[in-house]
C-alpha cells in the first residue's frame, strides 16, 4: 500500500487502540497491527518506528506549532499570558483533529513505557516554549519557569477536555486550570509570589468574555 494513502495512519491507530484494549499493550505486536489494519508488517515501518509512535502521530508537529505561536503572542503580553494564548490556539487546533482520546490515555496510563514517552513529548513542548520566550527577551530563569507552568496548565486542560468526552472548546479549560494555578499561588501563606503576579495576569479571565 503507497506510503501517501491518507487513510492509512487513521487504520493504524485505530487497530493499534483496539488490540491495546484487547490485549493489554505489552501483548500486541506490530504485525498484529499491521495484519489488522490491512497492510504488511514492512509497509508499517513505512509509517511508524515501532509499535509505541502509533499512538503518537503528529506530535512531532507540536513543538513547532507551539513555537510559532508563542512567537506570534501579543508583543506586550506577559511571558505566562504570551505562553498561555499560543497554548489555547494550538490545542484549539489539536482538539479539532484528535480521535479516539479517551481511549489513547486509557492504553497509555497502562504502559510506564508510555507514559514516559508521554513525558517526553511533554518535555519538548515545555522547551519548545522557553526557547520561544528567550526569543521574546525574556530572562532565562522566567522563561523557564513559565514554560514549566504552562505545560502543565495545557496537560491539565487537555484532560479536562478529555474528560468532557471532547465536547466543547478547548480554551475554557486551559483558562479554568490557570485560574486555578494563580489562585493557588495567590493564597499562599508567603503572600503573592512573583509567579502568582504573573498568573494574575493571565488570560484566565478571557473565559468570561
Amino acid at each position: 500500500m503507497a506510503r501517501w494513502d491518507p487513510g492509512t495512519e487513521e487504520r493504524l491507530t485505530k487497530a493499534a487502540l483496539e488490540l491495546y484494549r484487547e490485549h493489554g499493550y505489552d501483548h500486541v505486536t506490530v504485525t498484529q497491527i499491521a495484519e489488522r489494519a490491512g497492510i504488511t508488517r514492512r509497509s508499517y515501518f513505512r509509517y511508524f518506528p515501532d509499535k509505541r509512535e502509533v499512538l503518537f502521530a503528529g506530535s512531532g508537529q507540536l513543538p513547532v506549532a507551539v513555537a510559532e505561536a508563542v512567537l506570534d503572542a501579543d508583543g506586550a503580553a506577559s511571558p505566562l499570558s504570551a505562553a498561555l494564548d499560543a497554548l489555547a490556539r494550538v490545542g484549539t487546533r489539536l482538539t479539532a483533529h484528535v480521535d479516539h482520546a479517551a481511549e489513547r490515555r486509557a492504553v497509555i496510563d497502562s504502559s510506564q513505557d508510555l507514559q514516559e514517552r508521554e513525558r517526553t513529548k511533554l518535555a519538548t513542548i515545555t522547551t519548545a516554549i522557553r526557547d520561544a520566550l528567550l526569543r521574546r527577551g525574556v530572562d532565562a530563569d522566567t522563561a523557564g519557569l513559565v514554560a514549566q507552568l504552562a505545560t502543565v496548565a495545557f496537560q491539565n486542560a487537555f484532560a479536562r477536555w478529555v474528560d468532557a468526552q471532547g465536547k466543547g472548546d478547548f480554551p475554557p479549560h486551559l483558562w479554568a486550570v490557570a485560574a486555578t494555578l494563580r489562585d493557588t499561588l495567590a493564597t499562599t501563606t508567603l503572600g503573592e509570589t512573583p509567579a502568582a503576579a504573573t498568573l494574575r495576569e493571565t488570560p484566565a479571565a478571557e473565559g468570561d468574555r
